[in-house]
C-alpha cells in the first residue's frame, strides 16, 4: 500500500481535530469515585465479561464505565484481562485451526 501525500495529509488533519475535540471532553473527579467498595480479582473478572455490554451503555448513559476506578490494583487488571479474554485464555482450540 502506497502512501500519498494526499492520505498523509488527511490523516494529519483527521488527527488534529480529534486531538482538539477531545480536549473539550468533561474532567471526572476521581475522589469521588473511590469511596465505597473495593473492586478485586473477582470484580475485574466480572467487569472483564461484561466490558463489551459496558462499552455499548457508555454510548447510552453517562453513569457506566467499563474499568471501576476504585479497584485493588494488579489483581483487578488481572482478573479484568482474563475476563475480557485479553490473553487468549477462553480460545480454546476453535481457535487454532487450520482451513
Amino acid at each position: 500500500m502506497k502512501i500519498t501525500l494526499g492520505s498523509a495529509k488527511i490523516a494529519v488533519i483527521v488527527f488534529s481535530c480529534a486531538l482538539i475535540l477531545t480536549g473539550c471532553a468533561d474532567n471526572e473527579i476521581v475522589s469521588d469515585c473511590l469511596k465505597g467498595h473495593t473492586y478485586g480479582f473477582f470484580g475485574g473478572l466480572w467487569h472483564g465479561f461484561i466490558a463489551p455490554f459496558d462499552l455499548i451503555g457508555m454510548l447510552f448513559w453517562n453513569d457506566v464505565t467499563v474499568y471501576a476506578q476504585n479497584n485493588n490494583g494488579i489483581l483487578y487488571a488481572l482478573g479484568f484481562l482474563i475476563g475480557s479474554g485479553g490473553w487468549g485464555f477462553l480460545g480454546g482450540k476453535g481457535a487454532s485451526r487450520k482451513k
